[in-house]
């Protein structure tokens, strides 16, 4: 028995003809990660991630890949502990004269010059190092959200023709890591069940090689499958189009690298906008050149409806809006470091980053499971 998951505005339950395409997902939390790229305010950052994690609490589903948000919050927390240490010990290149604490300093032979062990802390280079760490933080968050909400398999049957064998890579190593957190979540609990330990570091070697013997299981089964499915086999083309395809491709790809490169710097504004488009028109002909050689069919594409493109168009404009207001707010969304200076949250950016929440009522709600009631 099934009951649709309430929300302040009822969305349709989630079944195979409705179900949201997986690209909408990652578009809309590529939108999220962009926005997070221009900014390093700690308070627009928390609020990304909050939205991100709100949308993966209203909208995700029971399956094994939705589980790896937790992983990448983990992740993320590491992230940010590994660069606060890093400055501690390491020192920061930013000057400060707030002084908070001083470590014995280690001498350094002349060919380190540039680096220091130990020595003086300040509140301006932790209070950099902190921002800079919560921005890759973000990042993280927003790829895991992706990663939750997200079908992997239902991804790779949208992916062209010539990118099915680099697809399949890719969303094989995407399942791997739930995969495995699922096994360990499993075996965790099927050692409480018996009364072992289930923490500390020989529990942690005991539960460690049936992992991976599952592991070598699913990679056999998963060979196997591919094998017997015609996994490789291409169709003979000419050697002009296959030219053509590597040339074109290679063109795009390199105009959208470009491109993506200056819409992410802040001198490159002008220039970034036309090659980003350029490469992707390139590119596309050449994926289109490219599929001519897959041999394989779809049994009942996704389609891009009307939801998905509210999903993926919300993502699209909180990174539109968030690249306008780096130019025209950049004190609000970098703040001071050198002189100290409270972050203040702008209100405008913070609005726009508020639309990144409208998948968690347009998308189709997951269908979850009931409990019966108690004789």
């Amino acid at each position: 028995m099934t009951a649709s998951r309430p929300g302040p505005l009822r969305a349709p339950a989630a079944t195979r003809s409705n179900a949201l395409h997986a690209g909408a997902w990652w578009l809309w939390a590529l939108g999220l990660a962009t926005a997070a790229s221009r900014t390093t305010n700690p308070l627009l950052l928390l609020l990304l991630v909050a939205v991100s994690g709100y949308v993966v609490a209203a909208r995700r589903t029971d399956a094994p890949w939705a589980r790896s948000y937790s992983v990448f919050l983990k992740l993320a927390l590491l992230v940010l502990g590994i660069r606060v240490v890093f400055t501690v010990v390491l020192g920061s290149p930013v000057p400060g004269t707030h002084v908070l604490f001083t470590l014995p300093q280690v001498p350094l032979p002349d060919w380190f010059q540039g680096i220091q062990l130990g020595g003086k802390v300040t509140a301006e280079g932790l209070l950099a190092s902190v921002y800079q760490a919560l921005k890759l933080a973000a990042l993280l968050i927003c790829v895991g959200a992706a990663n939750a909400l997200a079908n992997p398999a239902r991804l790779l049957k949208s992916l062209p023709g010539a990118l099915y064998e680099a697809g399949v890579a890719v969303v094989v190593a995407m399942t791997f890591a739930p995969n495995l957190v699922a096994d360990v979540t499993r075996l965790r609990a099927a050692r409480r069940l018996r009364g072992r330990p289930d923490t500390g570091v020989k529990a942690l070697l005991q539960v460690g090689l049936p992992v991976l013997e599952g592991a070598l299981e699913r990679s056999v089964a998963l060979a196997a499958a591919m094998d017997a499915r015609g996994y490789g086999r291409q169709a003979d083309v000419p050697a002009a189009v296959r030219r053509t395809t590597a040339a074109l491709t290679l063109a795009g790809l390199l105009g959208v690298c470009a491109g993506t490169y200056g819409l992410l710097a802040a001198a490159g504004g002008v220039y970034g906008l036309p090659l980003l488009l350029i490469g992707v028109a390139l590119a596309m002909g050449g994926l289109w050149l490219g599929g001519r050689r897959a041999v394989r069919t779809r049994y009942r594409p996704d389609h891009w409806g009307p939801r998905s493109w509210l999903v993926a168009g919300s993502g699209i404009a909180v990174a539109a809006l968030m690249i306008r207001f780096s130019s025209t707010e950049a004190l609000a969304l970098n703040p001071s470091t050198l002189p100290l200076a409270a972050p203040q949250l702008p209100l405008w950016p913070a609005a726009a980053i508020l639309v990144g929440l409208l998948p968690a009522f347009a998308a189709p709600a997951p269908t979850l499971p009931t409990k019966e009631p108690a004789q």
